[in-house]
């Protein structure tokens, strides 16, 4: 494994992350989760992410659990708020009140008395800038969480968020943005902004929902147990699910060949070329997942392999940064 500063501050976490969306508490089973955490800790990852959305709290239950024996000092562990956590009006949302019930939640579900990291899901509508910040001072004031960070907020939103925690004498290090050799979109405005600031970006999606493994083959179903193949979970894959993107993702395996990777290596290694990038989430359904992954730590692309993936993938990419924009789930 190797480790990277969170943006420009003196947090230091491992390259790949091990993130439990989908997976954990819903996906798998809760022994196959374990079993993909403790891959993960012999595979020298120490940086683990969740959110108290993910399966309704189950999965930083699962969680919790999986590093309970381990030493706290030694890991990072991140969690996120923002999406529905109940029926009541206010079990949602940046405010003041969700952020700080939430944070105490989140730490009970997850078997500790702080996180390194607390991230707004979401960019909230409805609730003044002034108060998340302030609100989220407070949570880092009160030592339950060290820094923060922010999810699929834009780039004036970045730099809004900015400029009020620096006011508040709080650090906001990161962006937990999707981003991948097929999705781009941060690339533009949001990875500029975040250079000049001093955050970095943990992305989601390096392979673009298992797209970017190579497994799914144009003119052919998913193959059974994929996510795309699964009624509930396949909807995040489905938009990348024909002919011509699959066959240009085929194409990227004799380019993987010659540098002794497979088409998820490769995938992987081209996102934490991105010098802004601090680390990559990777989840996984069985450990040997999580131990192929790790294989693509420490691979250096030249410039003649990053522009010929750029060139094959390009007509088939989203670059509109405008993309970066998520939907509001009260509206």
């Amino acid at each position: 494994m190797e480790f990277r500063h969170l943006g420009r501050s003196g947090l230091v976490i491992s390259e790949l992350v091990y993130g439990n969306w989908i997976t954990h508490g819903g996906q798998v089973e809760e022994d196959a989760a374990i079993a993909c955490v403790n891959a993960a800790l012999e595979a020298g990852i120490t940086t683990f992410d969740t959110a108290d959305v993910y399966a309704q709290g189950a999965a930083e239950e699962v969680l919790g659990r999986a590093l309970k024996d381990q030493r706290r000092d030694g890991i990072e562990i991140f969690t996120k708020v923002y999406w529905p956590m109940g029926p009541g009006k206010n079990d949602r949302g940046l405010s003041t009140k969700h952020i700080k019930e939430s944070i105490d939640n989140s730490l009970a579900r997850l078997q500790t008395d702080r996180v390194e990291l607390y991230q707004a899901h979401r960019w909230d509508v409805e609730t003044p800038l002034e108060e998340t910040m302030q609100a989220f001072a407070d949570v880092v004031h009160s030592g339950k969480a060290h820094y923060i960070g922010v999810s699929e907020w834009t780039a004036e939103q970045i730099r809004a968020g900015a400029e009020l925690a620096k006011e508040l004498k709080i650090q906001l290090v990161s962006s937990q943005p999707q981003y991948s050799a097929l999705w781009r979109v941060i690339e533009a405005e949001v990875v500029p902004a975040s250079e000049e600031l001093g955050i970095g970006q943990i992305v989601w999606s390096p392979l673009a929902g298992g797209i970017l493994s190579g497994k799914y083959k144009p003119g052919q179903s998913a193959p059974a147990g994929s996510r795309g193949a699964d009624p509930k979970f396949g909807r995040f894959v489905e938009a990348w699910m024909n002919d011509d993107v699959l066959t240009r993702v085929q194409a990227l395996g004799p380019i993987a060949e010659k540098l002794d990777l497979t088409i998820a290596q490769l995938s992987l290694a081209w996102v934490l070329q991105n010098t802004n990038v601090s680390a990559a989430i990777i989840g996984a359904t069985r450990p040997e997942q999580v131990v192929e992954n790790v294989k693509a730590v420490g691979v250096k692309l030249d410039a003649e392999v990053m522009d010929e993936i750029n060139k094959l993938l390009e007509p088939v990419s989203v670059t509109d940064p405008k993309e970066t924009t998520a939907p509001n789930p009260r509206a």
